[in-house]
């Protein structure tokens, strides 16, 4: 991290004890190296919580990744079945328009030929 070598630790060490003294040192070595673990436990909790974080992101993508995927198809089924129906509604009402001009058609039929037929019956009868 500091890239501190051999001899720049020498140095820092008996910069220490001169400034110190060297009854105070082991105190002071024992109060440093507490501090450096406290903030080597702060760095990695605090890079276990982003990694959390960044691992519950990606969930959070992937889900919604598999939910567009599972609406789509359903949405395109539902698409195509509605089209599906309209084109079959459309069918149906067309072969039932057809079927009752036919039926109308073939009822006008009988009775003119019905009103004809029922003249001719009333003139042999007189």
């Amino acid at each position: 991290m500091f890239d501190v070598g051999f001899w720049e630790l020498g140095l820092i060490a008996l910069v220490a004890l001169l400034v110190v003294g060297p009854e105070r040192l082991p105190g002071l070595a024992r109060t440093l190296g507490l501090w450096l673990g406290k903030g080597r436990r702060t760095i990695n909790n605090i890079k276990e919580e982003i990694d959390r974080e960044i691992k519950i992101d990606e969930i959070k993508k992937s889900a919604q990744v598999l939910q567009e995927n599972v609406r789509n198809p359903v949405g395109q089924v539902m698409g195509e079945s509605a089209d599906d129906l309209r084109t079959l509604k459309q069918d149906t009402e067309k072969m039932m328009d057809d079927s009752k001009s036919e039926f109308e058609g073939k009822n006008k039929k009988n009775k003119k030929n019905s009103q004809e037929a029922s003249p001719d019956k009333t003139h042999d009868n007189s």
